[in-house]
């Protein structure tokens, strides 16, 4: 069967699984004190040398990006970053008051909305906030989400000087019809400039994201969007599918459905990404990403370091991950929880002192077993199992098709991707899930499509 009828063949709806259990397994809490109770647990137990990952969620947009999913907030009402800020750094006291002087920050990510809504200096007042009260791990690595359109040489001047070494520009799609319908017109100038001023800054890392299956998107478009980004060289590419989930978010309503790229299209459209970045230098990263082989992300894969979380692929494998912000989400390896993804409650509950999660999670004994199966297949594409696992029926089904299509192989307990099955990695970590039922897998309302 060919490479193409294959992904035609296993187009389901999986979870991303940037968590085991997913989000939507989570339960509603009414109560803070759980998530406090669970805190005080992580303070108590954690390899403080290890170092901490934060993630800071910047809500702001000044125009609305039709086809995002991201919690944001519209305004150009720039008189809203020092209260956003004041409130953070609120939020901030309440970790640091139950993880006291053993906080070690390995890295840190601003991420949105668009972070660079905020004027350079709030940023650093935001950050220098942050180390008010932490240290910085020695392998402390910084990043920041930027749009092509409003980062200016402050923004990387100011951030760079902070320690940021890396920084992500949204791209998605060079050509003005895709563009126009999706509401993000960015020339590409807007781009090679930027992306010219942050490595003559010194940027370690320069990353894009580009979707593939938008609105008016097709093959002749995306080529030419590709050969502009090849030739500016980012470091990192992040090639995600574009999720169709209005009943999630009602702007992608906005434009008309019969403008989406049909499904043999948009496995064109991803076949089309994934060849030109693989015949141009870069490596396959998990699902989703590529990278160039100088670059940290691609040494990490190599020597088994690669790690993921809530912010992707990254190469510090933290065991905790602290989110502040609207919609934030925390991680301690043995609990999650989620802020309330509306900015008043959020402001509320940081007003009144109190933790501002809405829901979240307490893994069994289970779920974490699961959890390190998925992140190990994720990460390194195999994953070992007890001698005694017993899968689901429909998750043995799945095996043995996967199996008997050459995408994966098992011996010796080890499940092992096979060379260039990087595509169907989503599916192999299906395998382990015990909260997706074999109806689910069908393209419904909790996930996106696999490919």
């Amino acid at each position: 069967m060919s490479f193409e009828a294959l992904l035609g063949q296993y187009q389901q709806a999986i979870p991303r699984y940037t968590s085991y259990p997913t989000v939507p397994n989570w339960l509603k809490w009414e109560d803070s004190s759980i998530w406090q109770n669970e805190l005080k647990r992580a303070a108590a137990s954690y390899n403080v040398s290890e170092g901490i990952a934060l993630y800071l969620h910047l809500p702001y947009c000044e125009h609305l990006c039709t086809y995002c999913g991201c919690n944001k907030k519209i305004t150009t009402n720039h008189a809203v970053e020092q209260p956003y800020i004041k409130r953070i750094l609120e939020e901030w006291k309440r970790y640091t008051a139950i993880f006291k002087e053993h906080l070690l920050i390995r890295e840190l990510h601003l991420g949105g909305g668009t972070p660079t809504f905020f004027a350079p200096k709030a940023l650093k007042e935001l950050v220098n906030g942050i180390f008010s009260s932490a240290k910085a791990h020695a392998e402390l690595e910084m990043s920041f989400e930027g749009h092509p359109n409003n980062t200016t040489f402050e923004h990387l001047r100011v951030l760079h000087e902070l320690g940021f070494n890396r920084v992500s520009y949204g791209v998605q799609d060079l050509d003005p019809e895709v563009q126009r319908v999706i509401n993000r017109i960015q020339p590409l100038d807007s781009l090679v400039d930027t992306t010219r001023m942050a490595r003559s800054l010194g940027y370690q890392s320069v990353n894009y994201d580009l979707v593939y299956g938008l609105p008016l998107q097709d093959e002749i478009k995306l080529s030419k969007t590709l050969q502009e980004v090849i030739k500016l060289r980012p470091d990192r590419v992040a090639f995600y599918g574009y999720a169709h989930v209005p009943w999630k978010s009602r702007a992608q309503r906005l434009y008309d459905e019969t403008d989406l790229p049909d499904a043999h299209t948009r496995l064109k459209l991803y076949q089309l990404g994934r060849r030109a970045f693989l015949e141009n230098g870069y490596a396959e990263i998990g699902m989703d990403h590529f990278a160039l082989p100088n670059d940290a992300l691609a040494h990490a894969q190599k020597q088994g370091r690669l790690h993921r979380n809530f912010m992707g692929y990254t190469t510090s494998n933290s065991s905790i991950l602290i989110g502040l912000g609207v919609s934030a989400i925390s991680d301690l390896g043995f609990a999650f929880a989620q802020n309330s993804k509306e900015l008043g409650l959020w402001e509320r509950a940081v007003d009144e002192q109190a933790f501002a999660v809405d829901k979240g999670f307490l893994l069994s004994a289970d779920d974490e077993k699961r959890r390190d199966l998925i992140l190990n297949m994720s990460c390194n594409g195999s994953a070992t199992l007890e001698a005694n696992w017993q899968f689901e029926p429909h998750q043995q089904a799945l095996l043995e098709q996967m199996q008997t299509d050459g995408l994966l192989s098992i011996q010796h307990n080890k499940l092992q991707l096979s060379e260039g099955a990087q595509p169907f990695t989503r599916h192999a970590c299906s395998l382990f899930d015990a909260y997706l039922d074999a109806p689910s897998l069908r393209v419904g309302k909790q996930f996106s499509q696999a490919v």
